[in-house]
């Protein structure tokens, strides 16, 4: 068996309104398609018998990656707080182009960060900068300015 790509990256929130307007207003993506989802066959792929879904597949810019948010409408699930340290915790990182301007505007519009833009000073993006931040879910998502080049 061999990989050949990558399709999407995909996570479930709790509002997919409350979301887009995150993910399109704020960082930029553009949606791709959006409807709900009660087939069976994504039931049987899911695991999550007579499920009803919303759905919405977003480009990110710059990019030919596509994130996919769900909102099981029903039945619906309990959030779940994972800390980025605990197996099974993920996240997206976006890269921007003046991470300083990018913090200062998603703070200013209730983005919640979890520090200060950092600088990396070891490694292979010495010289980058990186901060998470928390979608409306709490769920982790980077910031990332790569190294300019001299």
């Amino acid at each position: 068996m061999k990989v050949s790509g990558v399709a999407h990256t995909s996570y479930s929130v709790s509002d997919i309104e409350r979301s887009k307007k995150f993910y399109c207003d704020l960082l930029g993506c553009q949606i791709i398609w959006e409807r709900e989802i009660v087939e069976e066959y994504f039931r049987e792929i899911v695991c999550v018998p007579d499920c009803v879904v919303k759905a919405v597949q977003l480009r990110i810019p710059g990019s030919d990656h596509v994130l996919e948010l769900f909102e099981y409408a029903h039945p619906r699930g309990e959030r779940v707080v994972s800390p980025v340290n605990c197996p099974g915790s993920s996240h997206m990182a976006f890269t921007v182009d003046d991470i300083n301007t990018a913090y200062t505007k998603l703070s200013s519009e209730g983005v919640v960060f979890r520090s200060p833009p950092v600088e990396i000073d070891f490694g292979a993006n010495k010289g980058a900068w990186g901060v998470y931040m928390e979608d409306p879910d709490g769920i982790p998502m980077e910031l990332f300015q790569p190294l300019r080049a001299q």
